[in-house]
């Protein structure tokens, strides 16, 4: 039972004044004065009681609605939506207005198309060692201009400089790009901020970041990324090839299969990017390395057992704080 928020009375306090009147014999009206209620509300509960209704709210919908739609017209909602047709389509062929049918599709849970098709199972998987393959990915930030911090975070875009329709463009915010690397067995990260996302920017992080894992022990074997340009460009599969790395990529329109880094730039948005409000985007970058520290060595992981990553590289567990 939902009691309105400035209710006087529920279901305990309106059988205490039923039996303070029908059992104690108080009158009605100093029970009434006594529950803060009126009598004619204290009436009310007191003739309930008695006639051994419940004492519970009563609904407020009416008993009868003449213009309701036909349980057979709804299941015909239903039917028709199974077939893939449209709201428009359903409409026009049942003879009913664009608005029925949108809010029996909602109400009936098959407001979207895409609630017709079982959802796919989660393919949960871990490969063995560390270094056996890494995810990589790329996700853009809006830099932080002169004005200060941007719509995510202040709600406006105030701090957007706006782009002159003649001439060079000046003063606009423009992006950056954290590029991610994260192993799959230990979820081990690297990250940087970067000012491209060009081929000659992903091999220049994807050798640094190779040199980082090394430097931990961990010997990269396999590198997976989505099918973008900078990752299929012949620079970056050649280097691939004189690091001697075996390219995966994902499948087209499944960013799940990449679901690691995926998961890791969320984490990564919400407890570093947008945790708070920076002055600037070098103040901003300048945060990462020290998330990264205690991303990688203090905060606990759910799929680790609530552990942090660095638990799971043999060298690193004695570094771990």
């Amino acid at each position: 039972m939902k009691l309105h928020a400035n209710a006087r009375t529920c279901p305990n306090s309106r059988a205490l004044i039923a039996r303070r009147v029908l059992e104690e014999r108080w009158s009605l009206g100093s029970a009434a004065e006594a529950a803060g209620v009126s009598v004619v509300t204290a009436r009310k509960w007191v003739r309930r009681c008695a006639a051994g209704e419940s004492l519970e709210d009563r609904s407020s919908a009416p008993r009868r609605v003449p213009a309701r739609t036909p349980q057979g017209l709804v299941e015909a909602i239903a039917a028709l939506r199974r077939l893939r047709m449209t709201a428009v389509e359903i409409a026009e062929l049942l003879g009913l207005a664009l608005s029925t049918v949108s809010g029996w599709l909602k109400r009936i849970g098959l407001g979207k198309r895409s609630r017709l098709e079982p959802p796919e199972p989660p393919n949960r998987y871990e490969r063995a060692r560390p270094g056996e393959l890494v995810h990589v990915d790329i996700k853009q930030l809006g830099r932080i201009g002169a004005r200060g911090a941007g719509h995510r975070v202040v709600g406006h875009r105030g701090s957007q400089f706006k782009r002159r329709a003649r001439g060079p463009a000046r003063g606009v915010t423009r992006f950056e790009y954290v590029h991610v690397m994260i192993d799959d067995h230990s979820r081990l990260a690297y990250a940087e901020v970067l000012d491209a996302l060009t081929a000659d920017a992903a091999i220049g992080f994807l050798r640094r970041a190779l040199a980082w894992f090394a430097e931990r022990g961990v010997r990269v074997e396999r590198v997976m990324t989505d099918n973008g340009s900078a990752y299929v460009s012949h620079a970056h599969r050649q280097a691939l090839r004189e690091l001697g790395i075996r390219h995966l990529t994902t499948r087209p329109y499944r960013p799940r299969t990449n679901g690691k880094a995926e998961r890791f730039i969320q984490t990564l948005l919400n407890e570093w990017a947008y945790a708070r409000i920076y002055a600037s985007s070098p103040e901003r970058s300048d945060q990462l390395a020290g998330w990264l520290e205690r991303y990688n060595y203090r905060r606990p992981h759910a799929s680790l057992g609530h552990q942090p990553p660095a638990t799971r590289i043999n060298n690193l567990v004695g570094n771990y704080s």
